[in-house]
């Protein structure tokens, strides 16, 4: 079986990637706006599988453009983007609420190396490797001491502990430090701060998973708090796979996909893409290859996915049609079917201590 067989049309995804990206090289979610450097990053990364060189390179330079003197980027927060009179469409404001998410900015490193390895283009590497250092230091410089990274720039004054951290942010930063520590060996650097500072997200993660709750706000109802921690390898073995049957349940509608928000109707696409990638990390093919078969209803022809699905109402909700929607189907697609080099990138991790073994060497390619 093939991607096309699941529905899935790697080239119409990367059509609607491109008619979204602007001259400046940035791709906003859809054609009204918003923008952040972590979707723009899988928007960029789906365009390298699909084989779009200048367009990925446009994105990526894009990127460094808008990277702050200090490291960080200023990127909009979806939860802040209303919708319109309607409820069906999204409507960026005219002043967005922004932050400079410690998630978004550790990003641009997977950004950077999945988009040269599946362009087989280690110029790209080069190119952007200040950009991924600054990136990964300024996130480095927001880890408290048990180890999680809290999810925003504080305030001036503003302690860490006073800002909360996010179990799927770090588990998302977790693999954001390995792309950047795989990018240091193809160039012969050595980060030993950055390995550190991984291993103490993984001991987060194993020792003291209360730092991410200790807010006191509840996000266990949120699919990607389940399963992130298990996509990206912060949690493995036979913890990730107890960790995986407990939600299983909770979160996936059969025929239909993953609820996005446990409680809510609402199927979604990118979690439901993500979530066969997970599947693909505890080897579960044929897990994976159903929950991308299932989106194929949610698939515009030759115009991208939908992003998600009402399924007490019967309808597509938004009626919106973001590239990162698109991009994420395309990434689960490759990792199942190797459509591009490194496909298997995204779903498979090295150990929490692997760079910080007396010689352990780990190439990008």
């Amino acid at each position: 079986m093939s991607p096309r067989a699941l529905g899935v049309d790697i080239a119409a995804c990367a059509d609607r990637i491109e008619a979204l990206q602007k001259r400046d090289g940035t791709i906003p979610w859809i054609e009204a706006g918003v923008w952040d450097p972590w979707n723009h990053g899988e928007s960029v990364m789906a365009l390298a599988v699909a084989g779009r060189e200048r367009a990925v390179e446009a994105g990526l330079d894009a990127l460094a453009e808008l990277q702050e003197a200090d490291g960080g980027w200023t990127g909009e927060l979806g939860a802040g983007v209303p919708m319109d009179e309607t409820g069906e469409r999204i409507a960026p404001p005219e002043t967005p609420v922004t932050a400079r998410d410690t998630n978004f900015t550790g990003y641009a490193a997977v950004t950077v190396l999945r988009a040269a390895l599946a362009l087989d283009a280690p110029r790209l590497i080069a190119r952007h490797e200040a950009m991924v250092t600054r990136a990964l230091d300024w996130v480095a410089a927001r880890q408290c001491e048990a180890g999680d990274i809290v999810w925003r720039d504080p305030d001036p004054g503003q302690p860490l502990e006073d800002v909360d951290s996010l179990r799927a942010g770090n588990a998302s930063l977790y693999k954001s430090l390995e792309a950047g520590l795989r990018i240091a060996d193809a160039l012969g650097r050595r980060k030993p701060d950055w390995a550190r500072t991984r291993a103490g997200i993984a001991r987060a993660f194993q020792h003291e998973p209360e730092r991410f709750d200790r807010k006191g706000i509840d996000r266990t109802n949120y699919a990607m708090d389940w399963y992130y921690p298990i996509l990206t390898g912060a949690i493995s073995g036979p913890a990730a796979a107890k960790r995986m049957d407990a939600g299983w349940n909770t979160f996936v509608v059969a025929d239909l996909g993953c609820r996005c928000v446990a409680e809510e109707p609402w199927i979604t696409t990118a979690e439901t893409a993500e979530l066969a990638m997970t599947c693909l990390t505890l080897g579960r093919r044929e897990a994976a290859r159903t929950l991308i078969a299932d989106l194929a209803s949610l698939a515009r022809g030759g115009e991208g996915y939908w992003m998600g699905w009402q399924f007490e109402l019967g309808m597509i909700w938004p009626k919106e049609r973001p590239g990162w929607t698109a991009a994420a189907v395309v990434l689960a697609a490759d990792a199942l079917y190797q459509i591009a080099p490194g496909s298997d990138f995204l779903v498979r991790h090295a150990p929490a201590d692997a760079w910080l073994r007396r010689g352990a060497e780990s190439r990008a390619y």
